[in-house]
């Protein structure tokens, strides 16, 4: 793409809530703009390095042999409940419910999730090892979000999750 058709906004002076050189120097070079407290736009300049981010990442996972799946940022309240986190996670838990007065969550990980597909898609320890990961956009509501994206409260994180024989495979997995 052309300089000229490019999308760049850039500041001369970072503003004063941003507390880390990082967050200043992607304000300042237009990566980045504040929506709220802890959530942010990903200006292009942004998003093309957390794209070339994630190809680099996925490229090495799958070297190791994960598998690459998607799981909802929306998930049942029920399988929280199941692990009792659903209670214990507290405020940064977001709890929505829908129209039909089912409770839902806006997930801050998919632990419950990937647990739940492998209980029923691994039938046979034959079957492992079984790594899986995942690059998504995650959601806590922090108390403080600060640092700019270094502690938001909206965020991409890469998960992964093994499924092993015992102790000793899950140590090498």
């Amino acid at each position: 793409m052309r300089a000229s058709r490019f999308f760049v906004s850039t500041l001369k002076e970072a503003p004063a809530d941003a507390e880390v050189v990082s967050h200043r120097l992607m304000v300042r070079a237009g990566m980045i703009k504040r929506l709220a407290a802890g959530i942010y736009n990903y200006m292009p300049m942004g998003l093309r390095v957390i794209r070339k981010v994630e190809a680099i990442i996925r490229q090495e996972m799958d070297r190791a042999g994960a598998v690459e799946l998607l799981m909802p940022v929306v998930q049942p309240a029920e399988l929280w409940q199941e692990t009792g986190r659903f209670d214990k996670m507290g405020p940064e838990l977001l709890r929505v419910k829908d129209r039909h007065d089912r409770d839902f969550i806006v997930q801050p990980t998919s632990e419950e999730v990937i647990t739940d597909i492998a209980r029923q898609e691994l039938r046979s320890y034959k079957q492992l090892p079984k790594n899986f990961y995942h690059i998504q956009t995650k959601f806590r509501d922090e108390r403080r979000p600060r640092f700019g994206i270094m502690r938001g409260r909206e965020f991409t994180m890469k998960d992964a999750y093994s499924f092993d024989r015992d102790k000793d495979g899950a140590a090498k997995s």
